[in-house]
């Protein structure tokens, strides 16, 4: 598996119908599975925000699973929150979030629904940007179109 540790990212998340927009700028470790396939790594200390209430630093895990035709990103935290988002082209993915407010109490999940209307991955030969284009929904209640892009610095 040949990883290419250290590289630089910028992901940006844009609504086009709600006034949400961000960008992080973070360092990755790229893992490539096989031709088309690869992981991206982040650890919250590089993203922003990444220090709780109490100072101490939590170990949460960022990643993307990045193939030309399908892309999922998930985000683990042992405390807090957990999710899930799959995007293919042309169908409705999950996107699911497991909420644990108190750690002596169940946690409570929730499961949306995106469509994905664009999905493009450059590849050169590792992958230099991905932009996805998708609809957030929750049953019949549309929440936002959003575009995802992420760009990756050799």
């Amino acid at each position: 598996m040949l990883v290419n540790r250290y590289q630089t990212v910028y992901l940006s998340l844009v609504s086009t119908d709600l006034p949400v927009w961000d960008v992080i700028e973070a360092k990755a470790s790229l893992y490539q599975k096989d031709r088309e396939r690869f992981h991206l790594l982040l650890e919250r200390q590089n993203l922003p925000c990444s220090v709780s209430n109490n100072n101490n630093f939590e170990q949460e895990l960022f990643w993307l699973e990045i193939s030309p035709h399908r892309v999922m990103m998930s985000v683990q935290n042992n405390k807090r929150l957990n999710y899930r988002h799959f995007w293919q082209r042309g169908i409705y993915g999950v996107s699911r979030y497991c909420l644990n407010s108190h750690p002596d109490r169940p946690s409570q999940s929730l499961r949306l629904r995106n469509f994905t209307r664009y999905l493009k991955v450059e590849n050169d030969p590792l992958p230099k940007n991905v932009r996805i284009e998708y609809e957030m929904w929750s049953r019949q209640v549309h929440l936002g179109s959003y575009v995802f892009n992420l760009d990756l610095q050799a």
